[in-house]
């Protein structure tokens, strides 16, 4: 496709999008669903007007797919509800850490006794497709700052924690592929990887969140009264935090979420201390709580660029898949992940907790896949993955996302809909 060709398709499709806001809202599908047909129509399945292909274009591939991701990272943190407390992020931590790591486990296993793929491999490809996606679960998630929504807050910071968790997994098996240094016995990778790139990304996020939110707060006060530009501030954050994280090698990922969550923390509690009646506690269950300045301030705009992102890239995911790109192996990975591995992984991490049953089963299913999975694969393939071997992981990962997008996609709505209808009759007397 030519450029201006490009541009008519987008234009058009962001046209369309905006003109029809409220009628997609009351359809049984997705936005992503959309896209996606587009996609598919007009790329080599179809019509065969353009053909994009990941592997060539893996290097442009990387830097949409990290930068789509951060940039939603951010909207699910400032989003997540305050105050912070161990016994309310339980099931997400469990889910990010030991869901994931079962996960990984089990699409191993897969790989290497069905699809044949070497243990490297194996552990690389539930490494990639392991993590859920914060950019096409905008359905499941957290809507607004003060959402108090039980399942949805799990959704939200459980994909805000995966796709930087996934990260040591990635790196054990490009190292067990031999494109990594893992160290005598793994012992690099445990304290490099794993230990130290996982802590540092953190503390860099929560330092970094922390501060800017102390200054915008003490300029935008008496005696200076300063107006500060939110949008530029919390773009401002997100590059700092990635960039000084990424060069320490920590997890940029999980900086940029809990730099979100720390900034609209530290704001509301400032805000607190001068009008006790903002405090959470004070507010009425159904009020949304008072959203600090910079992370609201700039949340609208980081959404708008989420949406464009999500759009953009499904685009591309479309136009990436042949009719031969279906196949046993592949469909057969996406519906072992979406039926077996993701249930039996969130059951398992959730063992011992007081999780109600039916937030368990909403959550086994809902574990939607899609951009964060495109980044790692375009990751491994930057570090010098076989090309291939690179060309069969891109088949199998895009089937998962594609398959993702739709069965999900279909379910979301009426799935969501009885479940808050079920829960408000659980709590009616």
């Amino acid at each position: 496709m030519t450029n201006a060709q490009w541009f008519l398709l987008v234009g058009g499709l962001l046209l369309i999008r905006g003109l029809t806001s409220t009628v997609l809202k009351h359809l049984p599908v997705t936005a992503a669903i959309v896209y996606l047909a587009v996609g598919l129509l007009v790329g080599p399945s179809v019509l065969n007007v353009f053909h994009f292909n990941p592997l060539k274009e893996s290097a442009l591939m990387e830097v949409l797919t990290e930068v789509a991701v951060l940039i939603s990272l951010f909207a699910a943190g400032v989003k997540m509800p305050v105050p912070f407390s161990f016994t309310r992020w339980r099931t997400p931590i469990l889910l990010a850490t030991v869901s994931m790591s079962i996960t990984v486990a089990l699409i191993a296993a897969f790989a290497w006794y069905v699809l044949s793929l070497p243990l490297g491999a194996g552990i690389l490809l539930g490494a990639i497709l392991a993590p859920t996606d914060p950019v096409l679960a905008t359905d499941v998630q957290v809507r607004h700052p003060g959402d108090r929504d039980l399942l949805r807050f799990t959704l939200t910071s459980e994909a805000g924690m995966n796709d930087g968790s996934a990260f040591p997994f990635v790196m054990l098996g490009l190292g067990l592929l031999g494109l990594h240094d893992l160290g005598d016995s793994g012992l690099r990778w445990v304290l490099v990887d794993v230990l130290w790139a996982a802590g540092a990304g953190v503390a860099i996020g929560v330092v970094g969140g922390t501060t800017l939110a102390w200054l915008g707060w003490k300029l935008r006060r008496e005696p200076h009264k300063h107006e500060l530009m939110d949008d530029f501030l919390g773009l401002g954050l997100i590059g700092v935090v990635y960039g000084l994280t990424v060069l320490v090698n920590a997890w940029g990922f999980l900086a940029v979420f809990f730099a979100a969550v720390a900034l609209r923390q530290t704001e509301l509690k400032l805000s607190q201390a001068t009008n006790p009646s903002l405090a959470p506690e004070a507010l009425p269950e159904s009020s949304p709580e008072p959203v600090p300045t910079v992370s609201q301030g700039s949340l609208v705009f980081k959404e708008h660029l989420e949406r464009l992102s999500e759009l953009t890239l499904i685009l591309l995911v479309g136009g990436s898949l042949f009719l031969t790109s279906w196949s046993w192996e592949t469909v057969g990975l996406a519906l072992f992940l979406f039926l077996v591995a993701r249930p039996i992984s969130v059951l398992l991490a959730l063992l011992g907790t007081r999780t109600a049953w039916r937030i368990r089963g909403m959550t086994a299913w809902f574990g939607v896949r899609g951009i964060g999975s495109l980044y790692y694969l375009m990751f491994a393939i930057q570090h010098g993955l076989p090309e291939a071997l690179a060309m069969h992981l891109i088949q199998l990962t895009l089937i998962v996302v594609t398959l993702s997008i739709l069965l999900h996609g279909i379910s979301v709505k009426p799935l969501m809909g009885y479940f808050w209808r079920r829960s408000k009759q659980i709590s009616t007397p």
